[in-house]
């Protein structure tokens, strides 16, 4: 635990030998029609571990036991109602093209592609374009309270990427409102014996069995009981990595271990440094928080976003005339506005606070105004739509958005990268499957608003319940001894982990390490990075990581309830993470998306890709505690959106 690596070696390729070619249309019936079969009576005999309860856990548990399935579903949360998923306020993307304005499949394809800057496979992100439709049908059957104009059909509203309006929503609650209609479905199969629940367990480790996925074990948060649980398949739909910055957007709980414990087993780890920073968080106070609050970027549909011209500039809002405003989104990009992608967002608030025209009293904010819009629609209106948004901002910040402009500014908040999976979503581990945000498959380099809710119930409705048939029905899997070599070596490992941890007794708490990290974080592997940032961040971590496990103090015991001791666990894979993130953007010297290499740029300041040296994915294989890990690159090839210098101008 206290070595490091500085390099890496290049192994074989990795490809994804599940994706149909032929016509993109028909790729995804085309795989649907070849998988093979499970048939209902073998379906009960059949049991399947599905960690996480958010959309994509939530949405898979129900539809597997729907189908017939055995299915154990495990989260860390004292309800699977609690997920974060229910924390996603803006809404979900969906090619219905009620408005008539142009939307198709094809264009959500396209756009999602482009805003991925091409790093996003396309069989992948055109299945998550056909079945947004199904999406929306599937909700409003379960009775998700989606907003509806006048004339009585689905309201939609316009979100960053597109110049369609394509955003479903129920006010600003629709991740709330999405994850109740997966909970009710899950409810409906834990009452009918189809799902059995395991809520506040965390699964600290994967059990493997002949090179397959046989099970997890999990500890319970109540009791500290660790044991086994075993199955003849594995979905890992855990979420992302955004707490390895310590302040993000994520609920303090979020956190890696799934599919990081994951990888240790043999699980590439795609795309690490493939982070998103939002553009219109409340802006940081102080030392004293411990997590950031996101506003939705449905704001940025009224909301027009601006600093002062001038530098330095720290006259009230109200004060600053017309005229000496700088609405640098809609003067940089005119054909978007305030509606470019979220990194391109980013970086120009980050740009004029680094000029030095930053608002508020850290200088590290811009002002996001709702004058124009009261006065244009009234403030009942903007009420109407925006009305619990505005609340919130009121009650943290102490004021009022109706008076006077919202401060914002980007922080993390959404991970791009996850563990490496095919067409089927099945991992490099046979009978590993990873769904939504815990895999890396459909976002590119830079997810568009409103996609994550899209893809998370694309594949827990209805990707996932198709393609895990086929791997079940070819696998001809026998029933594990839980005495097994493997299942005991498993879970002595995890005993000794968490031995370890109680017996360090050091002089430094966890969260002081985890601040720590994600300071470093931030600074050298955040919104912008460098050769130089970078090496020095791969020379820090290593120590922080001594440190910790020779320095760390968590007190009580194992044998109950003892949150030290989660927190521990979780930072102790976010320091190993975290290196990995650095050694992935280090040796992509390209810009792409979310990641901004300064060393890579235009004339202007936009991301420059180089497509000849980094059109690929990188998947990671870890090769042991302090050995150099092996990149497999995937390389990504485009037939349908041929590559461009991304422009929203």
């Amino acid at each position: 635990m206290t070595s490091s690596y500085t390099d890496y070696t290049v192994g074989a390729p990795v490809a994804d030998t599940a994706a149909p070619g032929g016509p993109i249309e028909e790729r995804w019936e085309r795989r649907r029609f070849g998988v093979k079969l499970v048939n209902p009576a073998n379906k009960r005999k059949m049991k399947i571990i599905v960690v996480g309860t958010g959309l994509a856990g939530g949405s898979a548990a129900a539809s597997l036991a729907e189908l017939g399935y055995q299915v154990s579903s495990f989260c860390y949360q004292d309800s699977p109602r609690r997920a974060h998923s229910i924390a996603a306020q803006g809404g979900i993307n969906a090619a219905k093209n009620y408005r008539n304005d142009g939307d198709s499949v094809h264009r959500l394809f396209y756009d999602t592609v482009k805003g991925g800057d091409f790093r996003s496979r396309e069989s992948n992100v055109h299945r998550l374009a056909e079945i947004s439709l199904q999406i929306i049908d599937q909700c409003v059957a379960q009775g998700v309270p989606f907003a509806r104009e006048y004339g009585g059909l689905l309201d939609t509203r316009s979100f960053g990427g597109a110049q369609v309006s394509r955003t479903f929503y129920a006010r600003g609650q629709t991740g709330q409102q999405l994850l109740l209609g997966a909970y009710q479905a899950l409810e409906r199969q834990i009452d009918a014996g189809g799902v059995t629940m395991y809520p506040r367990h965390e699964m600290l480790d994967l059990i493997m069995v002949e090179g397959r996925a046989r099970g997890i074990v999990a500890r319970d948060l109540i009791t500290g009981e660790t044991r086994s649980h075993l199955a003849d398949a594995v979905v890992l739909a855990s979420g992302g990595y955004g707490n390895v910055f310590y302040l993000s957007t994520n609920a303090k709980g979020c956190n890696v271990t799934a599919t990081w414990r994951a990888h240790r087993k043999g699980a590439l780890f795609a795309n690490p440094c493939y982070t998103q920073i939002h553009p219109t968080c409340i802006p940081v106070s102080g030392d004293h928080q411990s997590k950031l609050t996101l506003m939705s970027e449905s704001l940025r549909n009224d909301g027009r976003v601006w600093v002062p011209k001038r530098k330095g500039d720290d006259r009230a809002a109200g004060d600053i005339p017309e005229d000496e405003r700088d609405y640098y989104l809609e003067r940089k990009y005119p054909a978007f506005g305030n509606l470019v992608p979220r990194d391109i967002a980013s970086r120009a608030a980050k740009d004029v606070c680094d000029e030095g025209r930053g608002v508020g009293p850290t200088g590290l904010g811009v002002y996001l105004d709702f004058s124009d819009a009261i006065g244009r629609l009234g403030r009942s209106a903007v009420a109407a739509k925006y009305g619990n948004l505005f609340d919130i901002y009121q009650r943290i910040t102490g004021e009022d958005p109706y008076a006077v402009p919202m401060r914002i500014f980007p922080a993390v908040h959404y991970t791009m990268g996850g563990l490496w999976v095919d067409y089927d979503l099945q991992s490099t581990i046979p009978g590993l499957f990873v769904i939504g945000e815990a895999n890396f498959s459909d976002h590119g380099a830079n997810r568009l608003g409103a996609s994550a809710l899209m893809q998370g119930l694309a594949d827990g409705y209805f990707v996932l319940p198709n393609t895990i048939g086929d791997y079940l029905a070819g696998a001809r899997l026998g029933p594990v001894d839980p005495g097994a070599a493997e299942v005991r070596a498993a879970e002595q490992e995890v005993a000794n982990r968490v031995e370890t941890l109680l017996s360090i007794d050091g002089n430094r708490t966890v969260d002081s390490f985890h601040r720590e990290l994600g300071h470093l974080m931030w600074d050298q592997c955040g919104m912008e990075r460098t050769d130089e940032g970078l090496r020095k961040a791969l020379d820090r971590i290593p120590e922080l990581r001594r440190e910790f496990w020779t320095n760390v103090k968590v007190p009580g015991t194992g044998a109950q309830l003892n949150q030290s001791l989660e927190r521990a666990g979780r930072v102790a894979d976010f320091l190993e993470l975290a290196e990995l993130m650095c050694l992935d953007a280090l040796h992509r010297t390209e810009s792409c998306g979310g990641h901004f290499r300064a060393e890579s740029q235009t004339e202007d300041g936009e991301a420059a890709r180089d497509d000849k040296n980094f059109s690929y994915a990188a998947a990671w294989e870890f090769t042991g505690q302090g050995e150099p890990p092996v990149l497999h690159k995937e390389d990504l090839h485009f037939e349908y959106v041929m590559p461009s210098q991304r422009s929203y101008k």
